[in-house]
């Protein structure tokens, strides 16, 4: 909703006249310090049922520290818009290890979004990244909980939304048993990509958008991220992919690795790729964190916040070393 509702409009109906859409399932990302009742209309009337929040944090002291400050009542009210317009699976982003957060912050967060009846969360680790994002140069590092305390709040929200009808949904993400994504989980279905968990089979992704990011079995390809030069391009019917790279084989049989141990707990693993990774494999068999029965290698239900880890292993162009972007803790 960073656009007008009647941008957004427009872009449903180009969207229906260029494909063949009928009975498409339309989810919507939104800011809810943004959302109007006109957005609301706008939404019922494209016929959108999923919807995602950023709400991030309940908590006035977190939300003034990170720049998103927003009321228990404009998320009241923007729910309400929501379910009213035909929203019915709702996931909230919420987050931990932010400025400031404590432990009973983070608590009175969960229990708010229990209560504002998500069907769906996704619990996400605040990523200090201000090399790359800029705007996070004004948030004091020094503010940040630290690893153990960031570890014991992810261990506190997988606790404790599981404790209240949740199932887990691989390591970040939850939802109620009637969720599209809880019945995915269930019946084996689950899918991962680089946008996270989803119950979407599709092994196409097609971005749509300057910098938007598409997705093919053999290729990942990046549109041009200058907005003036994607237009220019996209108007002369030109391909506006500016950056992209060829799956190879191994690429895409590791690539199925990674998204069975996140979303099963589960992979075959070839012999020839066992054998180089069981040295750094070891660690975690060591803790039944993981086990091996042959070739199949599972991640065990106290392994369960290390899946991000152990999933890693198979990425063969992960340094380990690496500390461009966010890790895992």
């Amino acid at each position: 909703n960073a656009i007008y509702p009647s941008e957004f409009l427009d872009l449903i109906d180009a969207l229906h006249g260029a494909f063949s859409a009928d009975g498409a399932e339309l989810s919507i990302e939104l800011d809810p310090r943004t959302m109007s009742a006109e957005w609301a209309k706008a939404i019922g009337a494209a016929g959108v049922t999923r919807a995602s929040m950023g709400v991030q944090t309940f908590a006035p002291h977190c939300q003034k520290a990170i720049g998103r400050e927003q009321s228990d009542t404009v998320i009241w009210r923007s729910t309400d818009w929501l379910r009213n317009s035909g929203v019915t699976s709702l996931n909230f982003d919420l987050m931990y290890g932010l400025p400031h957060q404590t432990m009973s912050d983070l608590e009175d967060s969960l229990e708010n979004t229990r209560l504002f009846g998500a069907e769906r969360v996704a619990l996400f680790g605040y990523a200090h990244v201000p090399r790359i994002v800029k705007r996070q140069a004004v948030i004091d590092a020094e503010a940040l909980p630290g690893p153990e305390l960031r570890f014991e709040m992810a261990q506190f929200g997988h606790q404790y939304f599981t404790s209240n009808r949740y199932q887990a949904i691989g390591f970040d993400h939850f939802a109620l048993p009637h969720d599209p994504m809880a019945i995915a989980a269930r019946e084996g279905t689950l899918r991962r990509n680089f946008q996270g968990f989803t119950d979407d089979a599709s092994p196409v992704l097609i971005g749509m958008g300057a910098s938007a990011i598409s997705v093919f079995p053999a290729l990942i390809a990046q549109n041009e991220k200058n907005s003036g030069r994607y237009r220019m391009l996209a108007s002369q019917s030109l391909l506006t992919a500016s950056n992209g790279i060829n799956r190879a084989e191994i690429d895409q049989m590791l690539g199925q690795v990674i998204e069975q141990l996140l979303c099963h707990g589960h992979a075959r693993i070839s012999p020839c790729q066992l054998a180089q990774r069981r040295a750094s494999l070891q660690p975690f068999l060591d803790r039944e964190l993981a086990k091996l029965s042959g070739l199949e290698l599972s991640i065990t239900e106290q392994g369960r916040p290390y899946a991000r880890v152990i999933a890693s292993i198979f990425d063969r162009f992960r340094l380990p070393d690496q500390t461009r972007f966010s890790s895992a803790v």
